[in-house]
C-alpha cells in the first residue's frame, strides 16, 4: 500500500487498504488511468494503459489537470492570461517527489494526519516552458480510508506577470460510457440539504455559488454514482471542497459517453495576478471511493471529517445540551428573564445557557449595532459577566451568539470607518437585513474585530460562540487593493476569515464554537476545520429536520449537526408536533433547546427530564458512532436512521412516522451495520419487555414497528450484543 512509481512506464499507482487511483505520464500529459476498489500491482507493468485514437488529440484524452485552447474542448481545470493578452499555456510533465504523511496547506483549511505514517502523498510537477507557468499537483492516499486528497498549485517561473482565470482543486476524467448520475445537496433559507439524484446525458450539470459563501442553495459537494447504487450497494465517488466561498462543480459527458468531474473556486468573476516568483494555492478536494453504496461513502466522510479535519479540545468531547432563549425572547429580554430561563434548565439537567443576538450596542431589533460589540448596560446592568456568573453558579455554562463579519450603517463602527465594508465606490450598498459585509480582506478590519471579541471573551467565562453570517456578499471590491487585484476581492476575503478564526479559536482553545450562516448557509469542511460543529438550519420544526439532517449527514458527520426542540405552533411554519416527537429528531444530532422553559407545563418538564437523561447515556454513540440511514423522508411518509457503536456491540435505532397510515399492514424495520453472528438484546421504546434477536435477522428480518393511530409518531431501539449466536 502507499504510492508505487514505474519510472520507465510512467505509471504512479495511488494504493490504500481499498482502493486504487492511477496515472500515467502520456506524451508528457498526466493521464487518468484508474479509480476505483483496490487492484494488485503487478511488476512490471509496460505500454499504456489509456488508449485514445492516434488523431483524437486531447479531447479524448482524460487528463489529471486539463488545459483549453490546445486540442481539449471540455472545461478545463484552469486558465491563465499572458501579459500579451493570449490564453495559452501547455503544461508538460517535468518530474515527481513523494513523501510520507499528508502537508498542511498555508492560509487554508486542510484534512491532516496526527502520525506521518496514515498517508501518503505524490507531487507532480509541471511546466509550461513559454510563459514559465508551473503546476504542482498533490495527491494524499491515506492507508486505511478510501480517500484520496487533490490540490494544485500554481507558480511564475517566469519574467512577466500572469493572471489566474481559473484554478480549480481537481479534475477526474472517467472514460468509457459509465452512465453516471450525479447527486447533490441543493435547498434554500430554511429547505437546506434537499438530496437530488439526476442522470447525466451529453452535455453538462453544474452547481456553484456565487454568493462569496458556500450557499444554502448549494453545497461544495457532488458524488457521481452508477444507476444502481443505493445506500447499501453500488459505486459512488464523492467529491467535497474544503472551502467556504464560492465554489463550482460540474459533471459534464463529451459526445463518446466520457465524464468528467471538476471542482474548484468558482472561475466567474475570479482572478488572481502573480508576479514573477509568487504562487497560488487552491483549496484541497477530499475525494472519497465507496464500492458499497452512499452509506459506505457518507461513513468514510464522517470518520475522516470528524477526527481528521475538525480540531481542538471538543473534537473527541461529548457536546453539551443547552438552551438557547432565541426564539423564547428574540431581542426582548433582561438579565433576570435570562437567568430564569436558565434556572429551568438546570432543574431539567442541561448543561449550556446561549444568549443569542441582541446583547450589544442598542439592538434592539435586528437593523443596528453590528460591529458594536460592548454590553447593552440598558437590558444587563450589571453587564455580561454578572449574567455569565449568575448562570455559572446554577451549573450552567455560558455561550455568547456573536455576528462579527457584518456591519450596520447604523452603528458606531460604521460612522467611524464607512469605508470599512465591502462597497464600489460611488455605487449603491445594498443592504440585507439592515447590514452591510466588513472587508476582511483588509488587517486593522481583522485586527479590530480580534481585539473586540478577545476583550469580551477575556473578561465574561464564555464557554460557548455561535459564530453567525447572516447575508451573502454585494458590491464585491476593496478599498484596500489595487485595480489590478478588485477581482481578488472574494476569495481574499475567505483567507482573511481563515486567518482570524486561526487567531481567535488559538486565542481561546477552551471555548466550544459553532458556525451559523443564517442556518446552513455555511456548512462547509473549511469551517469544520475551525469550528467542530455548525447550527443545520433556521428551520426547527421536526418534520422539515427529517429532510434537512438526513441530507446534511450525506457528507457531515452527525457531531458537526446542531439540532435544537423548539416551542410549538413552529416559528418557521406553524406545524404543532409533540414535544417527543421533537426530542428524538433534535436527539439525532447535537441536542439543545430553543424556546422558553419557563412556560413548559409540568408534563412537558417531566419529558424533557426523560430526553436529557436520555440523550446524556446516548450521546457518545450519537456523536461518534456509525451512521447507517434506513429509511429516507425524501422517499415518503416514514423516515429511520441509527448509530452503530465501532465493535458492533451496540446500537441506537430511530424511526418516525409523520401521517398516520389507516389500516396499516405489519412492518418491519431491516437493521444494518451489525455485526450477523452477535445476539442483541433490544430495548423498545414501545414497551418495558426485553427481547433478543440475532444479528443476522435483525438485518434481514427486521424489527417489528407498532405505532398508535395518530400523528407525529416516533420511536427508539436501543440495541446491545450479549453472546455470539449459537448453533
Amino acid at each position: 500500500m502507499g504510492i508505487i512509481v514505474q519510472e520507465q512506464a510512467g505509471l504512479f499507482h495511488l494504493q490504500s487498504s481499498g482502493m486504487s487511483y492511477i496515472i500515467q505520464i502520456v506524451d508528457g500529459y498526466p493521464v487518468h488511468v484508474y479509480w476505483g476498489s483496490r487492484l494488485k500491482h503487478r511488476e512490471p507493468m509496460s505500454g499504456l494503459l489509456i488508449h485514445t485514437p492516434k488523431q483524437a488529440g486531447l479531447d479524448r484524452l482524460p487528463q489529471e489537470y486539463p488545459q483549453y485552447g490546445s486540442g481539449d474542448f471540455r472545461n478545463p481545470a484552469y486558465q491563465v492570461e499572458l501579459e500579451d493578452g493570449t490564453r495559452i499555456t501547455e503544461l508538460q510533465y517535468e518530474g515527481y517527489r513523494l513523501m510520507k504523511g499528508k502537508p498542511s496547506l498555508p492560509g487554508l483549511p486542510a484534512v491532516y494526519t496526527e502520525d506521518a505514517a496514515e498517508a501518503d502523498t505524490l507531487e507532480l510537477e509541471l511546466t509550461d516552458a513559454y510563459s514559465g507557468l508551473t503546476v504542482v499537483l498533490s495527491y494524499s492516499i491515506f492507508a486505511d480510508r478510501n480517500v484520496i486528497i487533490r490540490s494544485a498549485r500554481l507558480g511564475n517561473q517566469g519574467e512577466k506577470k500572469l493572471r489566474l482565470r481559473r484554478a480549480l482543486s481537481a479534475s477526474v476524467d472517467f472514460p468509457g460510457t459509465r452512465g453516471f448520475e450525479i447527486t447533490y445537496l441543493s435547498g434554500a433559507w430554511a429547505r437546506e440539504g434537499n438530496i437530488t439524484r439526476k442522470p447525466l446525458h451529453q452535455g453538462e450539470v453544474r452547481i456553484d455559488s456565487k454568493r462569496g459563501m458556500s450557499s444554502h442553495q448549494f453545497n461544495p459537494f457532488a458524488a457521481l454514482v452508477t444507476p444502481e447504487t443505493t445506500e447499501s450497494q453500488g459505486e459512488a465517488f464523492g467529491f467535497s471542497l474544503v472551502y467556504s466561498g464560492g465554489f463550482e462543480a460540474a459533471a459534464e459527458v463529451d459526445s463518446f459517453g466520457s465524464t468528467r468531474l471538476s471542482i474548484g473556486i468558482n472561475s466567474f468573476d475570479f482572478a488572481w495576478l502573480l508576479n514573477p516568483g509568487e504562487s497560488f494555492q487552491t483549496p484541497e478536494t477530499v475525494m472519497v471511493y465507496s464500492g458499497q453504496g452512499l452509506g459506505d461513502m457518507s461513513r468514510t466522510y464522517h470518520r475522516l471529517y470528524r477526527t481528521r479535519l475538525c480540531r481542538g479540545e471538543y473534537r473527541d468531547e461529548e457536546r453539551p445540551i443547552l438552551v438557547n432563549n432565541w426564539e423564547a425572547t428574540y431581542f426582548d429580554f433582561n438579565a433576570d428573564k435570562l437567568v430564569a430561563i436558565a434556572e429551568e434548565g438546570a432543574k431539567l439537567g442541561i448543561e449550556l445557557f446561549v444568549l443569542d443576538d441582541g446583547w450589544f450596542g442598542k439592538r434592539d431589533a435586528d437593523n443596528s449595532s453590528l460591529g458594536d460589540w460592548v454590553e447593552d448596560r440598558r437590558k444587563l446592568p450589571g453587564g455580561l459577566a454578572d449574567v455569565a456568573e449568575r448562570i455559572n453558579r446554577l451549573g450552567l455554562k455560558f455561550g455568547l451568539w456573536v455576528e462579527p463579519e457584518m456591519i450596520s450603517p447604523d452603528s458606531e463602527l460604521y460612522r467611524k470607518h464607512p469605508d470599512w465594508c465591502l462597497h464600489v465606490p460611488e455605487r449603491r450598498r445594498t443592504e440585507a437585513r439592515w447590514q452591510l459585509v466588513l472587508d476582511y480582506t483588509r488587517q486593522e478590519v481583522r485586527d479590530f474585530i480580534y481585539d473586540s471579541l478577545s476583550a469580551v471573551f477575556s473578561s465574561v467565562p464564555v464557554g460557548y460562540v455561535k459564530w453567525d453570517m447572516n447575508r451573502c456578499l454585494t458590491e464585491i471590491g476593496s478599498a484596500d487593493l489595487p485595480p489590478e487585484r478588485q477581482p481578488e476581492t472574494a476569495h481574499r476575503y475567505v483567507l482573511g476569515l481563515y486567518e482570524l478564526l486561526e487567531r481567535i479559536t488559538s486565542a481561546f482553545p477552551h471555548i466550544l464554537f459553532e458556525s451559523c450562516s443564517s442556518g446552513g448557509g455555511r456548512f462547509d469542511p473549511g469551517m469544520l476545520y475551525y469550528m467542530p460543529q455548525t447550527w443545520t438550519s433556521d428551520n426547527t420544526d421536526a418534520v422539515e429536520r427529517l429532510k434537512i439532517q438526513y441530507g446534511t449527514s450525506l457528507v457531515y458527520p452527525v457531531s458537526a449537526i446542531g439540532a435544537h426542540v423548539s416551542a410549538v405552533p413552529n416559528h418557521q411554519v406553524g406545524r404543532i408536533t409533540p414535544l417527543d416527537f421533537r426530542g428524538d429528531v433534535a436527539m439525532s444530532g447535537n441536542f439543545g433547546y430553543e424556546l422558553d422553559l419557563t412556560k413548559f407545563t409540568e408534563e412537558d418538564k417531566e419529558r424533557a427530564k426523560r430526553q436529557i437523561i436520555t440523550y446524556k447515556e446516548i450521546r457518545g454513540l450519537v456523536q461518534r458512532g456509525d451512521l447507517y440511514r434506513l429509511k429516507s423522508p425524501f422517499e415518503g411518509n416514514e423516515s429511520a436512521w441509527m448509530f452503530v457503536s465501532e465493535d458492533k456491540e451496540e446500537a441506537l435505532v430511530y424511526h418516525f412516522q409523520v401521517m398516520a397510515v389507516p389500516n396499516a399492514p405489519q412492518r418491519f424495520l431491516r437493521l444494518a451495520g451489525l455485526h450477523p453472528e452477535l445476539e442483541y438484546e433490544i430495548h423498545s421504546e414501545y414497551s418495558v419487555e426485553q427481547f433478543i434477536c440475532g444479528g443476522d435477522r435483525l438485518m434481514q428480518l427486521g424489527l417489528p414497528l407498532v405505532y398508535e393511530q395518530k400523528d407525529y409518531e416516533s420511536g427508539w431501539f436501543r440495541v446491545r450484543a450479549i453472546k455470539p449466536v449459537t448453533a
